[in-house]
Order: structure tokens, then C-alpha cells, then sequence
């Protein structure tokens, strides 16, 4: 029997409960995860088009090994960002990164005006054309911690590795996305009193 207000419920336990039948879990749990893993991935891949259809791959992954899900070993989100990581790691190595990381520009704020728009949209591009730059691991701590805000050990258990080395890599990802951004702060519009 599904539960009318499933607001509350956990992922895993929402999972359950798709896996019994319950419709309404899968739609309450694709409303709360699906935007973070097509945020999550169109960070990683920089197009949108192929963000929406690992997403589409990702929860259909979940739906697939509801019956079999084992809260014990992770949640149900961070299941899907390593899912998520791993499709999107495989998609980059067949194109070759031959595509240009900024086919899709970022969603502009419609409260904000053109001059802002344009002024965001360009730090948007600077950004993510310096994200395509790093390495995938740091690409993938980087992103995890600073854009989806998750905290380390949980990156630690999406990535696989120690907290050690997603402070590492958050480290080395951060310091070489400031040295290829710092030549452009005054395109970028950052002045001394403002930090990138």
C-alpha cells in the first residue's frame, strides 16, 4: 500500500518500497535524486544532451537492482553519483574529449540583467572548460565536494578511495583550476577584493 506523503521517508527505504510496488516511492525518489545526478553529470560531461540520457541510464540502473538493494553498504544517492562518475568516465573516453566542454552553456538566472547573464554565462564556460582540463579523478573530487557539496567521506565512498585522497585530489584539483583561471580575473571580472 502506498504511503500518501513520502516527504520524509528515506532513499533506501523508499527504494524498498519501490521494489514492493509502490509507484509512488520511485516518483518521489526520481523527483528528489534524478535533478542532482543530471546536475552531477552535466558538470563531469559539459553537455546537456548527454547528461539527460546518463541520467536516464543511472536511475534505470537503480530501478533495475531495487529488488536487490542492500542499505547496508550504501545509500541510494551515493550509489547513483558512482554510477553516474562511472558513465560519464566512459563516455569521455569515447569521444576522446574531442567535443568542446562548452557546447551547452549554463541555465542563465532570469532575475539577473544582460550584463550580469553575460558576465556569469562566461565564468560558467571559463569554469567548466577548466574542469575538462584536470584529470577525471580530480575532476570528479572537485566537483563532488565544492559544486554538489557533498563532505569527503562520502566522496570517499563514491570514488572508492581514502578521505586521504579526496583531500588530496581536492587539493591538487582546486590549485590547478585557480592556476589556469587566475591569467583571466580581469576578463572574468574579479578584482583584488573578490575571490574566483
Amino acid at each position: 500500500m502506498p504511503f500518501d506523503d513520502q516527504s520524509e521517508i528515506p532513499d533506501s527505504a523508499l527504494l524498498t518500497l519501490y521494489a514492493n510496488g509502490d509507484g509512488t516511492a520511485a516518483r518521489t525518489l526520481t523527483a528528489r535524486l534524478a535533478p542532482r545526478v543530471l546536475a552531477h553529470a552535466q558538470r563531469l560531461l559539459g553537455n546537456l544532451a548527454e547528461a539527460e540520457e546518463v541520467t536516464q541510464e543511472a536511475m534505470l540502473r537503480l530501478w533495475r537492482i531495487a529488488p536487490d538493494w542492500r542499505s547496508d553498504e550504501a545509500t541510494p544517492r551515493t550509489w547513483l553519483y558512482r554510477v553516474t562518475a562511472n558513465l560519464c568516465t566512459d563516455r569521455l573516453r569515447r569521444r576522446g574529449r574531442a567535443e568542446p566542454l562548452d557546447a551547452v552553456p549554463e541555465p542563465v538566472d532570469g532575475a539577473a540583467g544582460p550584463a550580469d547573464s553575460l558576465q556569469d554565462r562566461t565564468r560558467a564556460e571559463a569554469l567548466q572548460a577548466a574542469l575538462g582540463q584536470l584529470p577525471e579523478r580530480q575532476r570528479q573530487a572537485v566537483v563532488l565536494r565544492h559544486l554538489e557539496e557533498l563532505a569527503n567521506p562520502e566522496i570517499a565512498e563514491i570514488m572508492g578511495v581514502s578521505v586521504e585522497a579526496v583531500e588530496s585530489l581536492v587539493a591538487r584539483g582546486k590549485r590547478a583550476l585557480a592556476a589556469d583561471l587566475s591569467a583571466r580575473r580581469n576578463e572574468l571580472g574579479y578584482t583584488d577584493d573578490t575571490r574566483t
